[in-house]
């Protein structure tokens, strides 16, 4: 059983899963579970998700895009919490890059996050309360599985592009891995096939500081009432400092004061950039489940390619059909250029098809959420030739 159905807004930590206005929403019941690589099966479950465009009548212009780390559904519209434009209205939208006007973009919240998809902040069927730490850790195959379901129940076979960045690339990596017949073209953007021991090491420092506050309770704030706002704060802006570069740092606040001439001699917020990392912890728990974030960056941890495939990361796309646009920027040393070039040859040794792009940009991990002319060039260049080669109409709608 399977049901379609528009979700109300709520606010960030609500018991049912943060359900967002105006995301569809889909259920599958317990006869169509979504099996875990953790060995158990997630059931029933809730997919959401935005679309913008419309699906021509061969369905064959969809383009998947995959949000990072802690981004949601909302990639062309405005989010319904924080009121801010979609993470990516740079790159889709009428006329952009990823074109609403000739194509049809789904964007679905992934699996353990709290807009909607199911999370640790959803009901459990069974206890009639949030999940918690009883939610099954997830992986990225598992959201690509639901992600799978999803364009199942849209009755959409192949897509014509998969696009993501960081951990979006990662998805889309899977999905050409998992589902090479169903992907026509691929676009993963600073990524990598498999998370370093730096970044996992990030990420365990994120989920300590979350752990260390006492309002976490074990993972149980929300059924006893309280909120880890200062350790999840913490996680952000530690993990905000790997999104940005040195030079996009010094450019943006070097060691200006903020609003004062001299320093305080205190711990106060004294320097500017003191300030800014303040403002993103603070407004990041305002719309971000702290157990969703220990969550996610698990499932980034546990992302590596090549150990389904013998270890060996061309074996996971031998003989595949899928055409690969590879991108990443100079000054990203969260997913340096090496790991992108490391994607690249295990393409070449399986004979894929493959372009690579290198984008001389200061703005760090970031750039392929910002203004970045080089990035939306190559973007437009790519699908418009993959495009031509699957017959699809060069012209607007």
């Amino acid at each position: 059983m399977v049901e379609l159905s528009t979700v109300r807004d709520e606010a960030s930590h609500t018991r049912e899963a943060d359900e967002p206005r105006d995301s569809l929403l889909v259920r599958f019941g317990v006869d169509k579970p979504l099996k875990l690589d953790a060995g158990v099966e997630l059931s029933p479950f809730q997919v959401a998700y935005k679309t913008y465009g419309t699906l021509n009548a061969e369905r064959s212009n969809a383009i998947l895009v995959c949000h990072a780390l802690t981004g949601d559904q909302h990639v062309a519209s405005q989010n319904p919490v924080t009121k801010k434009p979609g993470w990516w209205e740079t790159m889709v939208g009428p006329g952009k890059p990823i074109d609403t006007e000739r194509y049809f973009i789904i964007c679905p919240n992934v699996v353990g996050s709290c807009m909607g998809t199911t999370g640790p902040s959803s009901s459990n069927s069974k206890t009639g309360k949030p999940w918690g730490l009883e939610h099954p850790v997830v992986t990225i195959r598992d959201t690509v599985r639901a992600q799978a379901m999803l364009l199942d129940h849209l009755r959409i076979d192949t897509v014509f592009a998969v696009a993501g960045g960081s951990m979006g690339g990662m998805q889309v990596l899977q999905w050409a891995a998992s589902y090479p017949d169903r992907v026509f073209a691929a676009l993963p953007i600073a990524c990598a096939t498999r998370h370093s021991a730096q970044n996992i090491a990030f990420h365990e420092v994120g989920r300590q500081a979350v752990m260390a506050d006492p309002e976490w309770r074990g993972g149980r704030y929300l059924v006893e009432g309280t909120n880890p706002r200062r350790g999840l704060a913490v996680a952000r802006m530690g993990a905000h400092i790997t999104y940005l570069s040195d030079a996009a740092l010094h450019r943006k606040f070097g060691r200006k004061l903020q609003d004062r001439s001299n320093p305080t001699f205190s711990f106060d917020a004294d320097f500017e950039v003191e300030s800014y990392l303040r403002h993103q912890g603070s407004s990041f728990v305002e719309r971000f489940d702290a157990n969703s974030y220990l969550y996610l960056t698990r499932a980034m941890d546990y992302f590596d390619l090549a150990a389904d495939y013998g270890g060996v990361v061309a074996n996971a796309f031998r003989g595949t059909p899928t055409r690969f646009c590879v991108i990443s920027f100079t000054s990203d040393w969260l997913f340096p250029t090496s790991d992108s070039r490391a994607i690249v040859h295990a393409l070449n040794a399986a004979g894929a098809r493959v372009s690579f792009a290198e984008i001389v940009t200061d703005k760090g991990h970031d750039a392929f959420l910002l203004e970045e002319p080089e990035l939306f060039a190559i973007v437009r260049g790519f699908l418009d030739g993959a495009a031509r080669a699957r017959g699809l109409a060069t012209e607007k709608r």
